[in-house]
């Protein structure tokens, strides 16, 4: 970076390197005390409020820089009651940091009665005058020399209207349409009460208190009692998922907006409805365990050979055995030896042995 620098010869106002690098103090802090340090004397009876109007610093901008100001000891003001009754700020302003202490010690210096007449009759307002009081007695008040004459309540007293005088023997007219009988008011049982309104599910209490406590932790997100029961619907769906309060929480204020949040109720509406989790699929029950194995016995059939068979339940035979003797049923019934193309020899042979003994032949 190169530098241009020259010296002003007059009209230059000293400052400390301890003021224009303080980080602590905005620009309009560092401008208002260098502005007001190059100040002649008759410019000091002014308030810094009006001072700062100089340097078109108003509203908040003037505030800011007078609290920093405050806050480092570069201003100091105290508050009093004047000799008139009147209540008076009177501000202290040093171009070097001052404690409390150090200055009343200066302004001890600086008092109205060591700065001379002027100061004192600025800073106290005059009394009030003294006035002497009304002589004489009241007057009643005169209206162009008319006197008001004396009120008579009871000439003055309006009359009531008269009463109109009843009909002789008033003709009934008839009712042209019915009258509605009305109907019996049920009386309420002896004992009986109003039903109480349900109480909240335990889901809806917990969503609740999660919406309302998110307040102390962002500001921004401070909820109505109706707006967080009535968001609380949607957030007890996270709840009924399997989430816990505190994860439910961390999901509503991670990743805040760049731009702040402007409506609490519509913002938290909007994450809980988009970001709710899926719900966890069913789980599908458990698969029944199966069936013991049994033990191998020997087939009770009148086979060729002995052969066991493991059984599935009570039977005594094994299924080739039993389809022989059913095949032996249906041929002693129809009288005929006719095989399916399927039937293994050993069920033949049963068959036509189990045939042969139904009809007494012997095998």
């Amino acid at each position: 970076m190169l530098r241009h620098v020259i010296a002003p010869s007059s009209g230059w106002t000293k400052a400390s390197h301890a003021v224009v690098r303080d980080r602590r103090m905005n620009s309009d802090a560092k401008i208002l005390l260098l502005y007001v340090q190059g100040l002649p004397e008759s410019a000091t009876g002014r308030p810094l409020g009006e001072l700062a109007q100089k340097l078109e610093m108003k509203g908040r901008a003037y505030q800011q820089a007078k609290r920093q100001l405050i806050e480092h000891g570069y201003v100091h003001e105290w508050r009093g009651q004047g000799d008139g009754g009147r209540w008076v700020t009177e501000q202290l302003f040093t171009n070097t940091p001052l404690t409390r202490d150090e200055a009343r010690a200066v302004r001890a210096r600086l008092s109205p009665e060591a700065a001379g007449p002027k100061r004192a009759e600025r800073l106290s307002a005059p009394p009030p005058s003294a006035q002497s009081p009304t002589v004489g007695e009241p007057t009643p008040p005169s209206a162009g020399g008319y006197v008001p004459e004396e009120e008579h309540v009871d000439e003055n007293t309006p009359h009531p209207p008269s009463e109109a005088e009843p009909e002789p023997n008033p003709e009934p007219k008839p009712d042209l349409e019915p009258k509605p009988e009305p109907k019996p008011v049920p009386e309420p049982e002896a004992g009986h009460r109003p039903t109480p309104p349900p109480r909240p599910s335990p889901q809806l209490t917990r969503a609740e208190r999660v919406l309302l406590s998110l307040r102390h932790t962002r500001r921004e997100l401070l909820l109505g009692v109706g707006e967080a029961r009535a968001l609380a619907v949607e957030a007890a769906k996270w709840l009924e998922r399997g989430l816990t309060e505190s994860e439910l929480r961390h999901a509503l204020l991670a990743e805040p907006p760049k731009g702040g949040v402007r409506s609490a109720v519509g913002f938290l509406r909007h994450r809980l409805t988009h970001k709710c989790p899926v719900a966890p699929a069913p789980v599908a029950p458990p698969e029944p365990p199966p069936p013991p194995v049994r033990a191998l016995i020997t087939c009770t059939s009148e086979a060729e050979e002995d052969h066991v068979f493991r059984p599935l339940g009570d039977e005594t035979e094994c299924a080739d055995c039993r389809r022989a003797t059913a095949y032996a049923n249906w041929m002693v019934d129809t009288d005929t030896y006719d095989f399916p193309p399927d039937m293994t020899w050993r069920q033949r042979f049963v068959a036509v042995t189990k045939a042969d003994a139904l009809r007494g032949k012997p095998a």
